[in-house]
């Protein structure tokens, strides 16, 4: 039997419960604050994470102050977070762009035109569900979705949050389930188990979430139903929107959809007269320049997130989750708070479930648990955690583009918190073999 000494953790690091106070610095500073103050726009989110970014570095065992803020920087610089900027760029510049030349407005029409009133914010949950099962990815379903929802909601007086709400919570959807999705992979390669067993699996609890959460939708929006009349579809306009959704869900890659959608919208505006070819590069500019609170939060995340793994935060979680799983049951709940915990002090379901993914094998190993099990408890909270971290790639995304608090959309996202409740419970209730 291995006891506490012997398990095994992803790094060669000392386990320290301390190095995880730049997280909770973080936390109070944004989250703590902003309830006590009653506004969560009195403590600007950038601000919250150059505190932690402090402490982080002053607290860390990095050695000389220099060798500690190289480290800070190595983290900032990871290829994962280089990635997340570059798609925050590109996506700055495409939605300023697409919105510049009318093409947010021609593709709001066209969802008003197709979708009852009543069913304005489940329609657009689905269409996400939809997407990000096709994409596997859920940055690029917030990215294709957040700017119609936000002119849908302006357009219908609906609230803005709960638009972009059923979009992040429909895009976790897919990221969850799809066949292609990065996350879907490395839960199943982990573990050892086919992808079509862990969809399975998956899918007997995530489907019937997304329908309840559909429901939950309608419900919500009874109360508001907007009168949206007859609207006129200039469709020309609508077809940057529509070769950015069919490339994406064709698998084309994030950068290059954000790109074409980017050139195509330039011709369209400048073959409509939407605008001339030096307010095209000013659109672009623009946008560019509104994603700079995104790409700050997200560098000095990276920054701290790294900090947190050299100075063995995630090596202490690992081993207070894991040496004392004494049955089965107990072994799921160690699985689940282990990649929960990882994707909390990464911001990145993927990198978590590589983390977490090879003590998950161990455990379910020892405890007999079948492994489409123990990926599906993998992939399922690590969506769940990245759905509702507010420094999460896919709530700073929606919360840009949206321009709205990350906290604001958190108050909607009904499917991450149903999907993390459904799983937990299943697994407490659930009846076992002798």
């Amino acid at each position: 039997m291995e006891n506490k000494d012997t398990v095994k953790t992803p790094y060669n690091h000392t386990p320290n419960a301390w190095a995880l106070f730049p997280l909770v610095v973080f936390l109070f500073t944004y989250l703590v604050v902003s309830i006590l103050a009653g506004d969560f726009y009195k403590m600007p989110i950038t601000v919250a994470f150059s505190i932690a970014s402090v402490v982080a570095i002053a607290q860390s065992k990095g050695g000389k102050l220099n060798n500690r803020i190289e480290q800070f920087c190595r983290g900032a610089a990871n290829s994962n977070i280089l990635l997340m900027v570059l798609i925050f760029i590109l996506a700055g510049a495409f939605a300023q762009t697409a919105k510049a030349m009318g093409a947010i407005d021609a593709s709001v029409n066209l969802a008003l035109s197709i979708l009852p009133d009543n069913l304005l914010v489940a329609g657009i949950f689905i269409t996400a569900c939809f997407i990000s099962l096709s994409v596997g990815t859920s940055v690029g379903t917030v990215v294709a979705l957040t700017p119609v929802a936000a002119g849908i909601a302006q357009k219908t007086g609906l609230d803005l949050s709960l638009m972009v709400g059923a979009v992040v919570g429909g895009a976790m959807f897919g990221d969850n389930l799809s066949f292609i999705s990065d996350t879907t992979i490395v839960a199943t390669r982990t573990q050892g188990c086919n992808m079509s067993d862990k969809f399975k699996a998956n899918v007997l609890i995530a489907l019937p979430v997304a329908v309840a959460t559909t429901l939950i939708y309608i419900i919500t929006s009874q109360s508001a139903l907007p009168n949206t009349g007859s609207v006129t579809i200039d469709w020309i306009k609508v077809i940057p929107y529509l070769v950015v959704l069919i490339t994406a869900i064709s698998g084309v890659n994030v950068l290059l959809v954000l790109l074409i959608g980017i050139v195509l919208s330039g011709f369209v505006g400048l073959l409509t007269g939407g605008f001339g070819i030096w307010e095209w590069t000013a659109s672009m500019g623009l946008g560019i320049n509104n994603m700079g609170e995104l790409i700050i939060v997200t560098l000095l995340a990276g920054g701290i997130l790294e900090m947190i793994r050299f100075n063995g935060g995630i090596d202490w979680i690992i081993l207070k989750l894991t040496s004392h799983v004494r049955t089965a049951r107990g072994a799921e709940l160690s699985i689940a708070g282990l990649v929960s915990f990882a994707n909390l002090c990464t911001a990145n379901n993927t990198i978590a479930l590589i983390m977490a993914g090879p003590i998950a094998k161990d455990i379910a190993t020892n405890f007999n648990i079948p492994a489409k099990r123990s990926a599906s408890i993998l992939d399922i909270f690590s969506c769940f955690v990245q759905g509702i971290i507010p420094y999460g790639a896919q709530l700073l995304m929606a919360s840009g583009l949206a321009m709205i608090s990350p906290i604001e959309i958190m108050q909607n996202l009904y499917y991450p918190y149903l999907l993390g409740f459904t799983t937990l419970l299943i697994i407490l209730l659930r009846k076992r073999k002798v």
